[in-house]
């Protein structure tokens, strides 16, 4: 008895051992060594070939989007995003014409099981771009990059990935059982690279890189060094494990690649470090084959704006267009597969950055444009030869920040609202609209939600009502025979740390100190702002002319009013006094209502029968927490942004710009939602526009 307990004993932790060692360490030992298996996929010159049930191959175009991990009330990393979600997620990607999704880093087991159910017997699957996150190549700079603590983590990781996705992995307490590997092209490293990294990385003095795949060049970096021991790492850790070989590729973006620039491009753009996947090279060995990957937006970086030979490029319309000018020189420099592994611009109100030749700008474009401009870089794309192209990307995403927004809302609470003013948020396909079925307003003229909504204010037979939402304050202005184009003016209050009595702009006097104002006067429509509350003078009043923005503050109670203005990015973000800025605060007349023939998206206001509609962005008004219905503290008192919590707004309304009389401003109760978000789905006229090109 006592040896068979000894035995069982012996049995059970040799199970556990080899368990442990096998699904958490990725281990493993072949009796015999299997033959290696066909590729799904591999590289022929400068093209990409899948392979068919016949197991002959034909040219294969990657028709892809990127996948985010975020729904609404979520950040990306809690990875919220559900198994049906994706089901029905792929379903309309796969009716779009895409044959392909790419994601950045490992994914839920949701994921990875969603991927299996839905391909498994579908004879139009989709494919499987999966990224290997490189989270910090900072810590490669600790000694020889080649042999440190920090790629051999990185490769303990990247292997996990691949054990991933053939279903044998556990990670933490997360164990991944489906195997989806029949679908999966290649891998793409990384997410782009900070230049300064590349740049001290390749200090160091390395001998290149030598690999039974990969192999660099005598002309390569110690950081495509690095690239290439990564690579080949893999490669060699799938071929011996499991007799297979796919793509592989490094991601790579104009601020590194490899092209030489004019000295006024390197000072101006601190264009200082070089990526070349040609310095990067395959052994016979490797059957599947790389590609290069570059992340290319039209608005920025456009070095090919300052180079003579290219700044004048004019595509087959007649127009200006330096982003095709750049992807065909990306395509004439590479002897592989080229493919453009992000680009879109998003459907934001707030912008970031301008495309000067073409539009196509990083924000402050409807849905409708930004449909048009997707397809014109799709056409690019295509015009230039590249073998496939990556739309990012699918879902809008709630708690992302943009670099010129960040300063202005609460971090620790963005997936709790939309921001319309982020444009980093609204790069999708898809749209999460505010309501669980439908918003609670749409402004299109039409004041029927209205009906049972009590006025905030009724002056002088003009009647003002509010209403809010995830998105939006939303306002009603309604007079009989209200003309369209009359003025309207709307004063609001909602600091108690300062405002006016007073809006010198318009001459209009107010019964309570006013923050903001609504004018809406045809071409001139836009909010204003007390000087005391504006936000980017005070952050950054070098863009004003303003040395110091805390020193000669401006009164509390003082009575000019500033148009509301965002910067776009310049080289340096520190650099304020070139910096570009833009009057965010102007308004747009037009049908914001998503089923109107003449829908945009960016409309402000639509004048109705006896009634106009507004909807202004929270962010617009310096709220930086909706949710909690928080605002910004006076900026000359706390050195910055701070928050205070308010349970009212007050606001009042003038139809009349002669009228004596002070505007009376009434209260107006703001209860936060917290983390309980109300949205749906809505496909955006980009995705119609990418199907009518793929399908």
């Amino acid at each position: 008895m006592q040896k068979f307990v000894k035995t069982s004993i012996l049995i059970i932790a040799s199970v556990i051992i080899a368990s442990y060692l096998l699904y958490y360490k990725g281990t493993y030992m072949h009796l015999y060594v299997p033959s290696l298996s066909e590729p799904i996929a591999r590289v022929e010159g400068e093209n990409i070939l899948l392979r068919q049930k016949d197991g002959e191959y034909s040219s294969f175009e990657l028709r892809s989007v990127d996948m985010g991990t975020s729904l609404p009330a979520e950040f990306s990393a809690e990875y919220s995003v559900t198994k049906s979600d994706y089901l029905r997620w792929f379903e309309q990607i796969n009716q779009m014409g895409a044959n392909t999704v790419r994601v950045y880093t490992l994914q839920s087991t949701d994921f990875y099981e969603a991927v299996y159910d839905y391909n498994k017997n579908n004879k139009t699957p989709l494919y499987l771009l999966q990224g290997i996150g490189i989270a910090d190549c900072t810590k490669l700079l600790q000694k020889d990059p080649l042999d440190n603590d920090c790629i051999n983590r990185l490769i303990f990781d990247a292997k996990l990935v691949v054990d991933a996705v053939r279903g044998k992995r556990i990670s933490g307490s997360v164990s991944y059982a489906k195997d989806v590997s029949p679908w999966v092209l290649g891998y793409i490293f990384g997410d782009d690279w900070e230049d300064m990294t590349v740049v001290s990385i390749n200090e160091a003095q390395t001998a290149g890189y030598q690999g039974e795949y990969m192999y660099t060049s005598p002309d390569a970096t110690a950081f495509e060094a690095v690239l290439a021991k990564l690579g080949d790492s893999v490669i060699k850790y799938e071929t011996d494990k499991y007799s297979t070989q796919r793509l592989v590729a490094f991601s790579n973006s104009p601020q590194t690649d490899p092209f030489e620039y004019s000295k006024q491009v390197k000072v101006y753009f601190r264009k200082s470090a070089q990526v070349d996947m040609e310095n990067i090279k395959t052994t016979d060995s490797f059957k599947a084959g790389s590609f290069a990957a570059y992340s290319v937006y039209p608005y920025y970086p456009d070095y090919l704006r300052y180079e003579g030979e290219y700044a004048a490029y004019k595509d087959e319309n007649g127009q200006n267009n330096t982003y095709r000018a750049y992807l065909e020189k990306l395509a004439a420099h590479h002897n592989m597969p080229l493919v453009i592994s992000a680009y879109g611009v998003p459907s934001s109100r707030g912008m970031s950055q301008r495309d000067a030749n073409t539009g196509r700008n990083q924000g402050g474009m409807s849905e409708t444009r930004q449909a048009e401009a997707v397809a014109q870089c799709y056409n690019d794309i295509k015009a230039s030869g590249c073998a496939g192209s990556i739309v990012y990307m699918w879902q809008d995403n709630w708690d992302k920040s943009s670099w010129n927004t960040m300063h202005a809302v609460d971090l620790s609470k963005t997936p709790y609202w939309s921001d319309y003013q982020t444009s980093e948020q609204h790069f999708g396909l898809l749209a999460f609209d505010p309501g669980a079925s439908k918003s609670v307003c749409y402004v299109d003229g039409n004041n029927e939600e209205w009906q049972k909504v009590k006025p905030v204010s009724s002056e002088n037979d003009t009647v003002l009502k509010m209403m809010y939402d995830e998105k939006f304050v939303y306002f009603l202005v309604s007079k009989p025979a209200l003309n369209s184009g009359e003025k309207v003016y709307i004063p609001i209050d909602t600091t108690p740390k300062s405002g006016a009595l007073h809006c010198d702009n318009y001459a209009l006097s107010f019964d309570r100190a006013a923050d903001f104002v609504i004018a809406l006067d045809g071409e001139s429509s836009r909010v204003v702002v007390q000087e005391r509350y504006c936000t980017l003078r005070a952050m950054r009043g070098k863009v004003y002319g303003v040395e110091n923005s805390y020193i000669n503050t401006p009164p509390i109670d003082s009575t000019k009013f500033c148009t509301i203005d965002m910067v776009l990015q310049t080289a340096s973000l520190l650099d304020d006094a070139n910096a570009e800025t833009y009057e965010t605060g102007k308004l747009i007349s037009g049908n914001a209502n998503p089923i109107a023939h003449d829908y945009n998206s960016l409309a402000d206001y639509c004048y109705g029968k006896g009634c106009v509609e507004i909807k202004i962005p929270w962010q617009l008004l310096n709220f930086s927490d909706p949710s909690d219905m928080k605002i910004h503290d006076d900026y000359y008192k706390n050195y910055g942004v701070e928050h205070i919590k308010i349970d009212k707004l007050y606001a009042g309304v003038c139809a009349n710009a002669d009228a004596d009389e002070k505007i009376s401003l009434n209260a107006f109760s703001l209860k936060g939602w917290g983390s309980n978000v109300k949205y749906h789905e809505r496909l955006k006229p980009v995705y119609y526009a990418l199907q009518k090109l793929w399908a």
